[in-house]
């Protein structure tokens, strides 16, 4: 009976912070944190959509993508309107951004469950002149958001912080956001077999993909469907994406932790040259046309020299911190 009164606590509590955190966004950017609250609400039609609908395009169920797009877009948009709550000056730049943030993503969104409910691709798809048009426009509007997430990420850097830790964490974890949202370009150009087909028909039906070395389509991995068997640029771009959310997570744990000023400082560093090293291998892995289930010997090579750098960085980072506490106190 106690343990279950203390479980009716607890879950008391995390819901009052989870309100007072709901209501803090809302205050300081209403179209984000309502645009993340619809895209939860969204993703219960996408998951409905996939017990109930057996329709599958290129080789995953249809109704997988705007699910991930959902969920990815909750993720980023309360994230965004939590970052603004570190920009109290810049109440300008963040209307402009929040609102057009927010309408963008919903348009986005919104154009992929609509395509997903047409049985078709939202993505690359030329098929038509309707399709064509879409997905031009969907591209010029995310060529949009991502100019507007510079402008935060500009606000950031100028931005000075009491806690430098975080303050770097935020300033590099955007700005690796914005470099693995700018991966996604990657996959719009053509592939020689499409420019062939293009010549052959005089019509280009589909242009770019995800996958490298394969057509859309082949054997996924469960649940997120990235290539088993070629490279898939998703996941490099997926990784890069969320560098906003990993980074001020690490300056938080250290922050918990208890760690010196300087520490909690280098051991951020330390995380994102770490983070974007993992991008960049990930990124050229999929270039190559390389699974990241199956790595050939010089990508395990390399997956291996980059935990071994981070290992070395993060003892180095710590080291110093202590020798120069030793010295404080044998000076004492």
């Amino acid at each position: 009976m106690y343990a279950r009164s203390v479980d009716t606590v607890n879950i008391c509590g995390y819901a009052m912070l989870t309100m007072t955190t709901l209501r803090r966004l809302y205050t300081t950017d209403a179209p984000l944190t309502v645009t993340g609250l619809l895209m939860a609400a969204a993703l219960i039609p996408a998951l409905a959509g996939l017990w109930l609908d057996p329709r599958v395009i290129t080789g995953a169920p249809a109704w997988l993508k705007p699910a991930k797009f959902a969920v990815s877009t909750a993720i980023y948009t309360l994230t965004l309107a939590w970052i603004f709550t570190y920009l109290p000056d810049w109440v300008r730049t963040r209307r402009i951004v929040g609102w057009g943030s927010a309408a963008i993503l919903v348009f986005e969104v919104g154009a992929i469950y609509f395509q997903a409910w047409r049985g078709t691709t939202s993505h690359f798809n030329l098929a038509t002149p309707f399709d064509a048009a879409l997905f031009t426009a969907m591209g010029l509007a995310i060529v949009i958001q991502t100019v507007g997430a510079a402008t935060i990420a500009v606000a950031l850097w100028r931005q000075p912080f009491a806690d430098a830790a975080l303050g770097w964490a935020l300033r590099l974890g955007l700005t690796l956001s914005i470099v693995g949202a700018s991966s996604g370009g990657l996959m719009t150009a053509p592939h020689a077999s499409q420019i062939a087909e293009a010549r052959l028909s005089h019509h280009m039906a589909v242009s770019g993909a995800h996958t490298v070395g394969a057509p859309d389509g082949g054997p996924g991995l469960p649940g997120i469907g990235w290539s088993r068997e070629h490279g898939d640029i998703r996941v490099a771009h997926f990784v890069g994406l969320h560098a906003m959310q990993v980074l001020p997570m690490v300056a938080w744990l250290l922050t918990r932790r208890r760690e010196s000023d300087r520490r909690a400082l280098r051991l951020t560093f330390v995380a994102a040259g770490s983070y974007f090293a993992l991008f960049a291998l990930l990124l050229a892995q999929a270039l190559n046309g390389q699974s990241i289930a199956s790595p050939s010997p010089v990508f395990v090579t390399a997956f291996a020299l980059w935990a071994l750098a981070t290992g070395i960085g993060v003892a180095v980072a710590t080291r110093r911190q202590a020798t120069a506490s030793l010295r404080m106190m044998v000076n004492a």
